[in-house]
């Protein structure tokens, strides 16, 4: 299928160890450092990274997180980052230039050093991200923005590291940018059809696949409710 020229430099990559980072709270990996050098990625991502709890984060659907260093310059003026405050505190692995949600979609396929990777779903954040930010209404504001950044699945494992060219090589899902789909996912708007749609989309995340199932099914009694209440 043909799909659009898009390429950026990896500025800088990440990785993290599971740390108690917040007494009396749950351990997290969310405090990346930056990684020189090259770097392995296996089906789960990056073998010098790691991830707390897998019930929520990694695994083979969020491998790698990647995020636009694009939007700093928009938190810092709008108050939410303090300014010079660099890429990583969003717990990213991979930072780029030039590629945000909005350009990108469900299912794209990149080349990434020797590794190919494919976008799997946008990041719905959780309250770890209000305390590694220091700010109470981050994960609030990431879904008010869209400024989520975005997940990939490892469809083969290479290396990689800062410097490398990310390539667009492939784009299967045109019609369902990350900024749509993760929008919908987020904000629960969405037509029964699109919900639907995304559901039987196999480039999607099986846990996006399934939220947008239930919403489906959720729209449809609503509207078989209404049409069976009496005038």
């Amino acid at each position: 299928m043909n799909c659009p020229t898009l390429s950026a430099t990896i500025t800088e990559l990440f990785v993290g160890n599971i740390e108690e980072l917040w007494p009396g709270k749950a351990k997290s990996a969310i405090h990346k450092r930056k990684a020189t050098g090259q770097h392995v990625i296996t089906d789960v991502g990056f073998e010098s990274d790691s991830q707390a709890d897998l019930t929520v984060h990694g695994g083979a659907d969020k491998a790698i997180h990647h995020y636009a260093a694009d939007h700093y310059k928009f938190w810092q003026s709008e108050g939410l980052m303090a300014r010079g405050t660099k890429p990583a505190a969003f717990g990213e692995n991979i930072s780029t230039l030039g590629l945000i949600e909005e350009t990108l979609c469900i299912g794209d396929i990149f080349s990434a050093g020797s590794a190919i990777l494919q976008i799997s779903q946008g990041r719905q954040p959780c309250w770890k991200l209000n305390e590694h930010t220091g700010q109470k209404t981050m994960a609030y504001q990431f879904q008010k923005t869209g400024r989520t950044g975005w997940y990939y699945r490892v469809l083969e494992s290479g290396s990689v590291q800062a410097g490398d060219k990310i390539t667009l090589i492939s784009r299967p899902c045109p019609d369902w940018s990350v900024a749509m789909v993760t929008r919908a996912r987020l904000t629960k708007r969405i037509t029964t059809d699109g919900a639907a749609r995304l559901a039987r989309l196999p480039e999607l995340a099986d846990g996006w696949k399934n939220a947008f199932a239930k919403m489906a099914i959720g729209q449809l009694n609503e509207n078989t409710d209404k049409r069976l209440k009496p005038e």
